[in-house]
């Protein structure tokens, strides 16, 4: 078999890791293709993904298309003359695009397929309150994440993980995968299988501020792993009540207390050490937040600085 000549597609942080083994393992990256440049911040100043930060550096060829279709592109990604394409969180391809070179176009999924296909596995992993998920290279086809698997590999979520523990483990994992897959391709050493289909298919759908809300109502567990999967980023929020005050507040590391009260859901307890959101079954125990207008801070160093009342409430 010919050696492989690698376009490599992605846009985040999880896709540099991958994009990282294959620079260190010498493979030939023909090409990087990622998202154009963003204007971000109060200066409006273009931002550059985190893969295109790691290609610049690297010296590799970069192309930033805003429409996969358009021609000029696919005349520039048919010339890097790439014999197979990886896929690391970029976007749906079009068919023109993944069926272009010779050996196909894989994708890397942090799940175990068919469960959580969509934008956010590593999220809705935790927010499920799962405890084993892993990571999946397929083949790409018309459908968003269905295409027959190449190899899967397991990985435990820990009971304090939270997004940011979990993707960086899902990242090395996945790497590995990655390269094994290459190697298997360049052998021809490997058998695809079509993905099932469950009757309980848990899909991990795009997430959105709105949609990051706490509700204290939920039970203890439900709340707990809500705030897990969500931090640090995009990171659950609430509206803390205190006196005639409203302040948003986004919540990166809590706990959880078993206990028996009478409270309400979302009653504050509280003392100079301790601040715990009343719940189903017990407290959520507050560690690191963040107060609207203010920087991250461990739960003692916001207590020092607020005066809360003695009905202030999470809601």
């Amino acid at each position: 078999m010919e050696a492989l000549r690698i376009v490599f597609m992605g846009t985040p942080d999880f896709a540099v890791g991958i994009l990282e083994q294959l620079v260190q393992k010498k493979y030939t990256i023909a090409g990087v293709i990622t998202a154009p440049d963003r204007p971000a911040g109060r200066g409006r100043k273009l931002n550059e993904s985190a893969v295109k930060q790691f290609a610049v550096k690297h010296g590799l060829k970069i192309l930033q298309p805003t429409n996969l279709k358009n021609g000029d592109f696919l005349a520039a990604l048919k010339d890097l003359n790439a014999n197979i394409q990886i896929v690391v969180a970029f976007r749906m391809l079009p068919k023109v695009v993944w069926n272009m070179p010779k050996y196909g176009t894989f994708n890397l999924h942090a799940s175990l397929l068919p469960q959580y296909r969509g934008a956010a596995p590593i999220n809705w992993a935790i927010i499920n309150g799962e405890t084993k998920t892993g990571v999946t290279t397929f083949f790409i086809d018309e459908k968003i994440d269905t295409g027959e698997i190449i190899l899967q590999d397991k990985a435990t979520i820990n009971f304090t993980d939270n997004v940011a523990d979990l993707h960086d483990r899902l990242m090395h994992l996945g790497a590995t995968t990655v390269i094994k897959t290459l190697q298997r391709i360049q052998e021809g050493n490997f058998n695809t299988t079509k993905q099932e289909n469950l009757d309980d298919l848990k899909l991990a759908h795009k997430i959105h501020r709105e949609t990051c809300e706490i509700d204290w109502n939920r039970p203890q567990m439900d709340i707990y792993n809500f705030i897990r999967g969500l931090s640090p980023y995009p990171a659950p929020w609430t509206t803390l009540y205190n006196a005639d005050q409203q302040t948003i507040t986004k919540i990166y590391k809590a706990n959880i207390e078993k206990a028996e009260h009478e409270l309400a859901n979302g009653t504050l307890v509280f003392s100079k050490k301790e601040l715990k959101v009343a719940v189903q079954d017990g407290y959520i125990l507050l560690e690191e937040m963040q107060l609207q207008g203010k920087k991250r801070m461990h739960v003692k160093d916001v207590l020092n600085g607020l005066q809360l009342q003695e009905n202030a409430k999470m809601g």
